[in-house]
């Protein structure tokens, strides 16, 4: 449906500022957290620099928006692309769960609910940290909190609670609100790519042809834009993604899992079985030698 609340994402007018990331952790007051700027032993200098030179590195339960510092090679000449990372809030259709999110299909308490305003959203009281969303996400967006006694998954939720207040100073997510340059829009998700058509047109040469998020997955209500020459995979976006939702394949997944809790409970009561078997047998063995020396 292209009246769903999208954000369209313009890395040609993004400057690195960070105003999003800033309002973003102000508004869902997610804490700051400690970061450092050196590879990890399994980095190779390669992968380190592929993964861009921001700081934090990468998304978090503590961090659900982030731009990425990417150079780019054009003309023999290195240049700064910005791009910003968050969830992209996959699917078209509410209504239809053949086209919702990998993530919410996978999830067995319906924690992750893919709204008909467009932002996919999390239930935080039904959460129980299986991490199903974690591996069904082709984005790998959703983030564990590692580090709590009861942990959740955490991740972007386009400010629903902003957007559906139906205040004029709340129509939009804070990182939006903030961008000083209109890198990050909002609005409908058909008019922003007629707007995203319309920059291309107005503006030849400068756009790769592509907007990313418009097939990906069955489409995305978190479009975007890049440079001419300069490929999505360099932002630090998966390329090669079908064009359809992935959910029957995430569904055909989850059939199974009832039979494999049924099978992993099974196998783990009869090894306990063999094992407290193998115990008692032990222990009538030595009360029996015990009797027979007492006997002698």
């Amino acid at each position: 449906m292209n009246d769903m609340k999208a954000m369209l994402l313009d890395s040609t007018r993004c400057i690195g500022c960070r105003s999003c990331q800033v309002a973003c952790k102000q508004w869902n007051s997610l804490e700051a957290e400690e970061t450092s700027f050196l590879p990890s032993q399994k980095d190779t200098a390669r992968a380190f620099v592929d993964q861009g030179y921001q700081n934090p590195r990468d998304l978090s339960d503590k961090t659900w928006t982030l731009i990425t510092f990417n150079e780019i090679e054009q003309n023999g000449k290195l240049n700064w692309a910005f791009s910003k990372l968050q969830c992209m809030h996959c699917g078209t259709d509410a209504r239809d769960r053949n086209k919702w999110p990998a993530c919410v299909v996978s999830c067995p308490v319906r924690a992750l609910e893919k709204t008909e305003k467009g932002p996919v959203i999390w239930h935080e009281d039904r959460c129980i940290g299986c991490r199903y969303c974690m591996l069904a996400c082709p984005f790998q967006i959703p983030k564990f909190e590692w580090n709590k006694p009861w942990p959740r998954i955490r991740k972007c939720t386009m400010c629903f609670d902003r957007i559906t207040q139906g205040e004029a100073a709340m129509t939009e997510p804070a990182c939006s609100k903030a961008c000083p340059t209109d890198a990050i829009v909002t609005g409908e998700r058909g008019k922003l790519l007629a707007e995203a058509r319309q920059r291309m047109k107005d503006n030849p040469g400068k756009y790769n042809s592509y907007i990313y998020g418009e097939n990906e997955v069955g489409g995305t209500c978190v479009l975007v834009l890049a440079a001419n020459g300069v490929s999505f995979d360099k932002l630090r976006y998966p390329v090669g993604l079908p064009t359809k939702a992935l959910a029957n394949q995430t569904s055909w997944a989850m059939k199974g899992l009832p039979y494999a809790i049924v099978a992993l409970l099974a196998g783990m009561a009869g090894v306990y079985t063999v094992r407290r078997n193998k115990i008692e047998s032990q222990q009538n063995s030595t009360k029996k030698e015990s009797e027979v020396g007492t006997n002698g």
